[in-house]
């Protein structure tokens, strides 16, 4: 339920904790305090009961109010820190001399107006040549000017697509401080129509990462006498995130970049702001850096002058070459194109995106070219299924979007400094069961995680009902469902493939329609018959469909190995555990693959790296000891290792069973190596590297393990072997 702001003077009202309009928690202020944004002393004086400058530094610096309590910074999702931005004081940010640059000055229809000749300079106001429509770069507002009755105005503040923006007093609260945006050409029937949709239905505009529109006003051309309208929206001072690449570069070098963990930051503010702006059935259509500004730890989108209806099929479609996508023209604008405008903006900032409104104005560089997407694969698949050229493989939602750019997030800033950063799938259950030693097509099929069941599938509560794990016992269950759904097939799809039916699996997907779930288990299908090819093929696409989650990366690991491919398989092996350490298939296809390729230390490092919380802790460190002994030529095995062996064993607390059968292994190697003429004074699991004392040590064990055996033929085979062991006696 939503309260009011207990701020004085403050008319926002709060909800998750904060309010909307001021982003402050809502506990009342010190005495004595008005609310920042509203207690602005005017020039040369100071009001009664207003933040002082040091009450207002005192706030700024803790994050929020003065009382210490923080301000909602959602910047970076909680994974990487994005340096604020300090507070632009109203007062500073007013231009001295307001005046468009002449190479920035064109008419609506794009030819270039305004030009100085002969040495002269150009005039700012005037007719274009070309299609004849009067063009005016002049302010329209003066300071001291009181337009709508209640905004004084102090002066310019920048110049926009559609006109001068201009800083204002609010008289009629508190003076806080406001902008009022006008029109570039008054007579410009598209501007004015611009100006009257901001006006029907941007007031219900109102969110955290949105700059608030107050009021639409109207005041006298002091030229013409017309009215002009001005929107009346709040003051955000910060800097454009163009600004913070153009500082970021001055202190940096020309050729550089934000860091890349920053610039997925902004991004995921501003598909915030898009995915509220999308359920209120508007589209922001203009998006790009110019269009949000970061103040100390708050993104907020600014310039909603291009924001329309979904349904709006009759007014100007606003947009920025290199930004727009390139269907506008002839479908219009979509939430796809919206989201289009968020992959370019952040390929721009991401890295020096050289040619993006010529060469590359609708598609990316090579990634061979751009060094950030050859060192982050899933970066590079997610833009550029972002900024697809076809509308329809793109993102289809802000959400959507946000899910795999957050996974890409954590990847990168992972592959940065080795620190994993696991978080659940909102796609993907875990993963089922861990390849050990040894990769078949039928092991990885068991291993992969399934889709998660859609919560809106009729079926779901009947599947989730289910926890019977057997397959054949799970279909006639599935059986007796009370309804058919997709999902409910997709169950009969998994059952059969665990039973190598592929036949019954690709009849049940043959009727499904196409769509991501579906394909998943086409290639699992195609991966369990050891259509290895197929299976890597349809993986990749899933890759380009999902470029934050591990599944489709953990898959193809898996098929690059079994290929024998395992430079290929290491990397997504390695991708994948870097990022998240639940998904332990990737520790042991890493070990294994390094093995294979000779890199013997390696492979137990990947191990070792199974943290003691796992499950399958107990497994890898047993696999660690079999990648010690196993497989060694007797001179090969130093002293130094069978102790290590020894000693892991020892340290494991492994049952009955499992302790006797790996000793018997370290016994036997160390047998060997002394055989091969390498005897010490050393000792492994008590007993000395001598002939005589490791061979009492195998027949000690090789009896213990009959003694657990339940099968008599083993039991027996085991007494024979301890026999045969034993110390050579006289008697």
């Amino acid at each position: 339920m939503n309260t009011s702001c207990a701020w004085p003077e403050c008319a926002g009202t709060v909800a998750d904790g904060y309010c909307l309009e001021c982003g402050l928690a809502p506990e009342p202020p010190p005495e004595g305090l008005t609310h920042p944004d509203h207690g602005l002393p005017r020039t040369g004086s100071q009001h009664p009961g207003t933040w002082t400058s040091t009450a207002r530094s005192t706030a700024r610096s803790t994050g929020g109010s003065a009382s210490g309590k923080s301000r909602r910074g959602l910047l970076g999702a909680g994974l990487v820190e994005v340096p604020p931005v300090p507070y632009k004081d109203p007062a500073e940010a007013v231009l001295a001399d307001p005046v468009v640059a002449e190479r920035k000055r064109y008419c609506r229809c794009g030819e270039a107006v305004g030009r100085g000749r002969d040495g002269g300079p150009g005039r700012a106001e005037g007719f274009c040549p070309r299609c004849g429509a009067s063009y005016s770069f002049l302010p329209k507002l003066r300071p001291g000017d009181l337009v709508g009755g209640q905004y004084e105005v102090l002066g310019c503040l920048a110049h926009g697509g559609l006109g001068w923006i201009y800083l204002a007093r609010d008289r009629n609260v508190s003076d806080r401080w406001v902008v009022l945006k006008g029109l570039l050409d008054t007579e410009d029937p598209e501007a004015g129509a611009v100006a009257a949709a901001e006006k029907a239905f941007l007031a219900e505009v109102e969110h955290p990462n949105i700059v608030r529109i107050y009021n639409f006003v109207q005041h006298p051309d002091p030229r013409t006498l017309r009215m002009l309208g001005y929107i009346v929206m709040e003051y955000v001072g910060g800097h454009a995130l163009k600004d913070v690449l153009h500082e970021h570069r001055r202190e940096h070098g020309e050729g550089a970049a934000l860091p890349l963990g920053q610039a997925i930051a902004y991004a995921l503010e501003v598909l915030r702001a898009m995915g509220y702006l999308h359920s209120l059935g508007l589209l922001y259509c203009d998006f790009k850096p110019d269009n949000a500004i970061q103040s100390e730890e708050q993104l907020k989108l600014i310039d909603l002058g291009g924001v329309r209806r979904m349904d709006d099929t009759e007014s100007a479609v606003y947009g920025t070459v290199g930004y727009q996508a390139p269907e506008i023209a002839g479908l219009g604008p979509s939430v796809a194109s919206d989201l289009y405008t968020v992959g370019r903006a952040l390929a721009v900032l991401s890295f020096p995106f050289h040619g993006h409104t010529t060469k590359y104005a609708a598609s990316l560089p090579p990634r061979e070219q751009v060094p950030v997407l050859r060192e982050h694969e899933s970066y590079d698949r997610l833009l550029r299924r972002a900024t697809a050229r076809d509308p329809y493989s793109r993102f289809q939602d802000a959400q959507e979007m946000a899910e795999q750019l957050t996974g890409v997030l954590r990847e990168v800033l992972s592959a940065q400094d080795g620190r994993p950063r696991p978080a659940p799938s909102a796609l993907f259950g875990p993963e089922r069961r861990i390849p050990a030693e040894r990769l078949t097509p039928r092991a990885a099929l068991l291993a992969l995680p399934t889709p998660l069941p859609r919560p809106s599938d009729g079926s779901a509560g009947f599947l989730a009902s289910l926890t019977v794990d057997d397959p054949r016992a799970l279909l006639a269950a599935l059986a007796s469902a009370p309804a058919d759904s997709p999902d409910l097939r997709l169950r009969r799809v998994l059952a059969h493939l665990e039973l190598d039916d592929h036949d019954s699996a690709r009849l049940i997907l043959a009727g499904l329609r196409e769509d991501w779930r579906s394909e998943w288990y086409r290639a699992v299908s195609a991966l369990g018959a050891g259509e290895l090819r197929e299976a890597r093929h349809r993986f990749d696409d899933l890759y380009d469909l999902t470029p934050g989650e591990a599944a489709p990366k953990l898959a193809l690991g898996f098929c690059h190995e079994l290929l024998g491919r395992l430079p290929e398989a290491e990397r997504y092996y390695q991708t994948v555990w870097r990022t998240d350490q639940t998904y332990v298939s990737a520790a042991f296809g890493l070990s294994r693959v390094r093995s294979a390729a000779g890199d013997r230390a390696g492979a137990i490092a990947a191990l070792d790296a199974v943290p003691p919380a796992s499950s399958h802790f107990p497994s890898a460190r047993i696999a660690a000891v079999h990648l010690i002994i196993s497989g060694r030529e007797p001179t090969g095995l130093s002293e130094r290792e069978l102790i290590d062996a020894a000693s892991r064993l020892s340290r494991l607390g492994l049952d009955a069973q499992r302790h006797w059968r790996l000793s018997a292994e370290i016994l036997h190697s160390a047998l060997d190596r002394v055989m091969a003429g390498n005897p010490s004074r050393a000792r492994i699991l008590g007993v000395r590297l001598t002939e005589e004392e490791l061979r009492r040590g195998l027949e000690r064990a090789y009896r213990a393990l009959a003694r657990l055996a339940d099968d008599p033929p083993e039991r027996h085979a085991l007494v024979t072997r301890a026999n045969a062991i034993r110390p050579r006696t006289l008697f």
